[in-house]
């Protein structure tokens, strides 16, 4: 296998370990005679609720989940709406609405199961009824122009929201029905909290908090988020159930795939062709373009040196990079494409070097492709040449790779345990 082959197996290594279809079934409670509603949000979600279709074969179960349009799956019992992401739309209000009252009529010991993945934030959005669907996708993009990790987002969404950070466990507990949600990770530290703003989850997080994020990343909002914020850490409205709550005996958080599983099956494709493959940690965040000059000293060092390994190494890592764009900027591409341009730009001269970076769940930002990659005679070209620079300086990496005809090109993976990047020292 050569080495451009090999660094994409490796990629689709991790989206196999993270594929519902495979990883679901092990992880399902034991089925009940009462009711099951089967709920969920995410960009594997349809793909969730698939494996459990086929898992409860003779199981009576009806519900209803969300996913980014173009990730659905062919259901056929659980109803699988599309909608808008990263920015919530009206399609997606209208569902988590739906979810919502669904819940609402449980019975004690019925089941709610919950199917979580990487982009539920967005997906099952139902703002209080204080603030409007259009001033939270204002917040939203502003949040996401910011620069503002996700965990931080995901505080003020959370204060936002009729159901996520807690709040549709807490809805299910007061009618005593059991609740499982089944999590596939794409954040950093994989807490339940975290993911999706953890709809089941106990939220340690206040209104407080959500006005100090706005605060910090200098996030402009209307005014009716700032007024419904400000009543809450005034203490006029009630908080998200808190760690500790009782309302949480019956609920149970299983994460079952994690960045660092993924990453864990891409290293064992290189080491089966005899390369050493090093994990630099599934927690990466910062600007995508300064993460990328951190590597370049790392890939530096192991071809002068031979420090801190020798090469052939392959350096993988996971995690979720940001892309903060200025004022007036209209960028293509994504925190992968961003990383791997910059990378290419600070490893001028250096040879025998190979990378990718995708997103695992298909898509990398504003376009249509996973990621990138890149060889040797692409870095000799991308190092030296100015147009590689001036790409970067207006955040058009996707127009660049495209032109270099090496973007990668998956569709939707239907799952998400975020960003893959690999580097191979040969």
């Amino acid at each position: 296998m050569n080495a451009v082959d090999l660094m994409r197996a490796s990629f689709d290594a991790a989206v196999a370990a993270a594929d519902p279809l495979r990883i679901v079934e092990p992880h399902l409670p034991a089925p009940t005679h009462h009711r099951v509603l089967v709920v969920g949000a995410g960009k594997a979600a349809a793909s969730m609720a698939l494996a459990v279709e086929r898992a409860w074969l003779h199981v009576a179960l009806d519900g209803l989940v969300i996913t980014r349009y173009g990730h659905a799956a062919p259901t056929s019992r659980i109803r699988v709406v599309e909608a808008g992401h990263p920015v919530p739309d009206d399609a997606g209000e209208a569902a988590a609405e739906e979810i919502l009252q669904l819940v609402s009529q449980l019975q004690p010991d019925d089941l709610l199961l919950v199917l979580i993945s990487g982009g539920g934030s967005s997906l099952l959005t139902l703002p209080v009824p204080a603030v409007s669907i259009g001033a939270l996708k204002s917040v939203t993009s502003s949040m996401l122009a910011s620069g503002a990790p996700i965990g931080e987002m995901n505080v003020v969404r959370k204060h936002l929201s009729q159901i996520t950070g807690g709040r549709l466990a807490a809805v299910a507990a007061a009618r005593g029905a059991n609740v499982v949600a089944l999590i596939i990770s794409d954040v950093t530290g994989d807490a339940p909290t975290d993911i999706a703003s953890g709809p089941c989850s106990p939220d340690p997080t206040t209104y407080t908090d959500a006005l100090e994020v706005l605060s910090r990343w200098n996030v402009a909002v209307p005014e009716e988020v700032t007024a419904w914020l400000q009543r809450g850490a005034n203490g006029d409205v009630p908080e998200t159930p808190k760690p500790g709550d009782p309302l949480f005996t019956k609920v149970q958080n299983r994460v079952i795939a994690t960045a660092h599983q993924s990453l864990e099956a891409a290293g064992g494709v290189f080491r089966k062709a005899g390369i050493n493959a090093v994990i630099l940690g599934d927690t990466v965040t910062g600007e995508a373009r300064d993460v990328a000059k951190v590597y370049a000293a790392i890939v530096r060092e192991i071809r002068a040196r031979s420090q801190p390994f020798a090469a052939p190494v392959a350096l993988i890592s996971g995690g979720e990079c940001t892309v903060t764009l200025p004022p007036g900027t209209n960028g293509r591409g994504g925190r992968c494409t961003e990383f791997l341009l910059s990378l290419a730009i600070e490893l001028d001269a250096v040879t025998g070097i190979y990378a990718l970076a995708c997103d695992t769940d298909g898509i990398d930002g504003s376009e249509d492709n996973a990621g990138a990659w890149f060889g040797p005679e692409f870095l000799k070209q991308a190092g030296a040449g100015e147009a590689a620079s001036k790409a970067l300086q207006r955040h058009d990496s996707y127009g660049y790779f495209a032109t270099a005809d090496q973007l990668i090109i998956t569709g939707p993976t239907l799952t998400n345990v975020n960003d893959y990047r690999a580097i191979l020292v040969s």
